[in-house]
C-alpha cells in the first residue's frame, strides 16, 4: 500500500504567497516517490477518523490558530499512534498558544529579518533530509529566529551561519538551529525553517530535503539513531 500524506496549509492571519506553489511541488514530489498525497485547508479534514487514514501530516506554511478543539485532539491521537508530522517554515508560527504543538514542532517562531542570501551549515550528513546537501548550502530565504533554541531536545540537522547575512538586532547567536527532528510521544516530527519563497519549490535540493524529511517521518532509516525521545511537553 502506498504511503498516504496529507498536506495542510490553512492560515489565520498572515498568508505565505508560496503556499500554492508549495502544494504543487509536493504533489510532484509525491508522484516521483509513489506517495498518495491529498492537500487541504479544511480543518474538518483533520478530524480523528479522517486523519487516522494517513501516515504523515505536513503543515505547509500554516499560520495562526488553524485547528479547532476536535482537530487538536485528532493531531494528538495521530502522533501518539506512531504517525509522522512534518512542519515546513510557517508551521513554527502556528498554534503558538498551544504548548503541546510547540513541543511537537520543537520551537516557536519569534521574528525574522528581510529576505536575503545566507549559508545553511549542515551538521548531520546521515539523515535522509540532509545527506544530499553540501556542508555549506547557500540560498535565499526568510530566516526565522525562534523564542528558544531546541538544541538538547531535538536532533539538529542544520544550522544558520549568522555571519553570512544581516540579522540586525534579531540574532540568535552562534548556535542557530534551522532544521531538526525528534521522536515525540510515540510519533516522529521533522521541521525545516526553509521554504518561504516561490523559488524554494523549484529547487531540486530543497525538494529532496523535504522529501527526505517526509520519508523519515514515515519511518525511513536514519543512522546513527540519536534522536531524543520526548514523552510529553506542555498541556493539550
Amino acid at each position: 500500500m502506498r504511503p498516504r500524506i496529507i498536506v495542510y496549509s490553512r492560515t489565520v492571519g498572515f498568508r505565505h504567497e508560496a503556499i500554492e506553489t508549495g502544494v504543487s511541488a509536493l504533489e510532484g514530489l509525491a508522484g516521483k516517490r509513489d506517495w498518495e498525497l491529498e492537500a487541504t485547508e479544511d480543518p474538518t479534514a483533520l478530524g480523528s477518523a479522517r486523519l487516522a487514514t494517513f501516515d504523515v501530516v505536513v503543515f505547509l506554511n500554516t499560520n495562526g490558530a488553524v485547528l479547532d478543539e476536535r482537530g487538536r485532539e485528532a493531531l494528538v491521537a495521530f502522533v501518539r499512534s506512531g504517525k509522522g508530522f512534518v512542519g515546513i517554515h510557517g508551521a513554527a508560527a502556528t498554534e503558538t498558544e498551544w504548548p503541546w504543538y510547540g513541543a511537537l514542532v520543537g520551537a516557536t517562531f519569534k521574528t525574522h529579518p528581510a529576505i536575503q542570501p545566507a549559508v545553511v551549515r549542515v551538521e548531520d550528513r546521515e539523515h535522509p533530509a540532509t545527506r544530499h546537501l553540501p556542508e555549506r548550502w547557500q540560498r535565499v530565504d526568510e530566516w526565522y529566529e525562534f523564542h528558544a533554541s531546541p538544541r538538547g531536545r531535538v536532533r539538529v540537522l542544520a544550522n544558520l551561519d549568522e555571519t553570512s547575512y544581516e540579522p540586525g538586532d534579531l540574532a540568535m547567536g552562534s548556535d542557530h538551529p534551522l532544521v531538526w527532528c525528534h521522536e515525540y510521544e510515540g510519533g516522529r516530527s521533522f521541521y525545516t525553517a526553509l521554504g518561504h519563497t516561490h523559488e524554494s519549490y523549484a529547487d531540486p535540493l530543497f525538494l529532496e530535503h523535504v522529501g527526505g524529511g517526509v520519508a523519515w517521518a514515515l519511518g525511513g532509516s536514519s543512522s546513527p539513531s540519536d534522536l531524543p525521545l520526548v514523552t510529553g511537553h506542555g498541556e493539550r
